[in-house]
């Protein structure tokens, strides 16, 4: 590099996190069946994987989708890329019959739009609705991809105390836009990293109130929530009340891309002003199908459900039991630790002993709350369960004292 001070100042940013303890390395790790991994030479239980349902590691779901794709299949169906945009050549019929499925489920004359990733979906929806003299209300909490997606849009923003309604009411009185502005309401459903949920009855009826959009990420709830997986509002009875909904294709559902469900209007607003969908090339086709033979299944995956809850039930009561009881109530489990360094220490202690999961640190989450974020799945068993929360909460005590 020919500028030194520029060699020098980036080299001082990775040795000031290191000096933090937050200095961060990508490390292969294979996928095992079972919830197992192979990383470092080392076999161990995923506790960091989304993949909540087990399908991602459902051998007999992968076999008998290859099993059906023929050779002589057109492009549409099997092909490897689709090798331009959406609204260029990429528009597949893989991409309308997913997007027909979705509209199929969830219903109340709700339209699909297909993007490639959640974090695409997060970026780009906000700058492409709100403008300027708008005002959006975001959940302290809320993802990175949210945060950033409002920055980029030109409205007026703030963020109201994690899951404090009367907060969010006071906000909304101090800073109410002038009459032909409008008003979003933006929250996650399950907070990825704390593992609690929304109160989404409180922000339907401030929705109704005050006439605002309201925005609900369900990345961590579709296909583990609800009758029939299709996430937290689904559970509530409020899907016919929620303007704009986004869903992940690559957690629960064992895929890629993303999804959000809208109305008819929203939609054409997107498909025409939303450049993370306008500038990316589309999802392949063959990546589409597998999303509609997957989606099927977790709209049938009821006793998988079921085996997530009584897992998560039985992991936060031993949990409890070791003297460590979590926050929230979902199958995300958060162990607050506090501190970077110890963190990361008991996430070390944990690998030893067969388990990985990896510690989470600022900026994932706010300064002094570095913790372990354990994702159950159904597959995993209540012995692993009880014999882990017990090791964990033993080793934090250990390393407290």
């Amino acid at each position: 590099m020919s500028n030194p001070s520029l060699h020098n100042e980036w080299h001082g940013r990775l040795r000031d996190l290191a000096a933090q303890d937050r200095l961060r390395s990508l490390k292969t790790i294979e996928p095992l069946p079972g919830h197992r991994v192979l990383s470092e030479k080392q076999i161990l239980l995923n506790l960091a994987s989304n993949d909540y349902l087990g399908l991602g590691c459902d051998l007999g779901l992968h076999e008998a989708f290859l099993a059906q794709l023929d050779a002589n299949q057109a492009l549409a169906e099997r092909g490897f890329t689709a090798s331009a945009s959406r609204l260029m050549s990429g528009n597949h019929p893989a991409c309308s019959a997913l997007e027909h499925m979705l509209e199929d489920a969830y219903g109340n004359g709700r339209r699909a739009l297909i993007l490639n990733s959640g974090y695409h979906a997060n970026l780009g929806i906000l700058p492409a609705l709100a403008r300027r003299g708008d005002l959006i209300l975001s959940d302290r909490l809320n993802h990175a991809s949210l945060i950033d997606g409002i920055r980029l849009s030109r409205a007026n923003w703030r963020r109201y105390r994690h899951g404090d309604i009367e907060h969010l009411k006071t906000l909304l009185a101090a800073h109410r836009p002038r009459a032909g502005r409008r008003i979003f309401i933006v929250t996650e459903s399950i907070f990825s990293m704390d593992g609690d949920c929304a109160d989404l009855q409180a922000l339907t009826e401030i929705k109704h109130t005050c006439d605002a959009v309201l925005f609900v990420d369900e990345a961590h709830a579709v296909g583990v929530r609800g009758k029939h997986g299709l996430g937290l509002c689904e559970e509530a009875g409020i899907l016919p009340e929620v303007d704009i909904l986004v869903g992940a294709f690559g957690k629960a559902l064992a895929s890629t891309g993303a999804f959000t469900m809208t109305t008819p209007l929203i939609r054409d607003i997107l498909v025409n002003c939303m450049r993370p969908l306008i500038y990316t090339t589309a999802l392949p086709p063959v990546i589409l199908n597998w999303t509609r033979h997957v989606f099927q299944h977790g709209l049938e995956a009821r006793e998988r459900r079921a085996r997530l809850a009584e897992n998560t039930a039985l992991f936060r009561r031993e949990l409890a039991r070791a003297n460590r009881p979590a926050p929230g109530s979902s199958h995300i489990v958060p162990l607050i630790v506090g501190a970077d360094n110890a963190a990361t220490a008991l996430a070390q202690r944990l690998r030893q002993a067969g388990y990985l999961v990896p510690p989470i640190r600022p900026p994932t989450v706010p300064a002094g709350t570095a913790r372990l974020r354990f994702s159950l799945c159904a597959g995993m068993q209540p012995r692993q369960l009880t014999e882990l929360a017990a090791l964990a909460g033993r080793l934090q005590m250990e390393m407290s004292a």
